[in-house]
C-alpha cells in the first residue's frame, strides 16, 4: 500500500516556510545575490578578477560563487550590483496603506 504525498502550498518565501525568523532578510539577500551571480558568469571572470572587481578578498569570492549569501549584508550585495554597472531603483511604498498612498523611487 503506497501513501499520496502530501503537499504544502508554499508562501513563495522558503525561508517563511522553513520558519525562519529572518525570513525576509533571507530572501532578499538571496534574490540580490543571484542577480550578482548572473552577471558574474556572464562575464566569465576567474575568481582573482572577481575579487579586484568587487573589491573582497579572494576567499569571500569563493563564498559569493557557492551561494553563501548570509555572508554579505543586503547592502553590500547593492554595491557588487553597482560595481558591476548595475542600475539600482528601489521602490518604496507602505505596506499597509491608510487612506492616500505614497511612493519614493530611488535610483542608486
Amino acid at each position: 500500500m503506497t501513501q499520496e504525498p502530501i503537499f504544502e502550498e508554499s508562501s513563495g518565501n522558503v525561508f517563511a516556510d522553513l520558519g525562519l525568523s529572518d525570513a525576509d532578510e533571507f530572501f532578499t539577500r538571496g534574490k540580490i545575490g543571484i542577480q550578482v551571480l548572473r552577471l558574474l558568469k556572464q562575464r566569465n571572470l576567474k575568481q582573482r578578477e572577481i575579487s579586484e572587481l568587487l573589491g573582497i578578498p579572494q576567499p569571500e569570492v569563493s563564498h559569493l560563487m557557492r551561494g553563501e549569501f548570509q555572508r554579505f549584508s543586503e547592502g553590500k550585495l547593492l554595491i557588487f550590483l553597482k560595481r558591476l554597472d548595475t542600475e539600482i531603483t528601489l521602490h518604496l511604498r507602505s505596506r499597509h496603506p491608510q487612506g492616500q498612498s505614497t511612493e519614493t523611487v530611488i535610483s542608486l
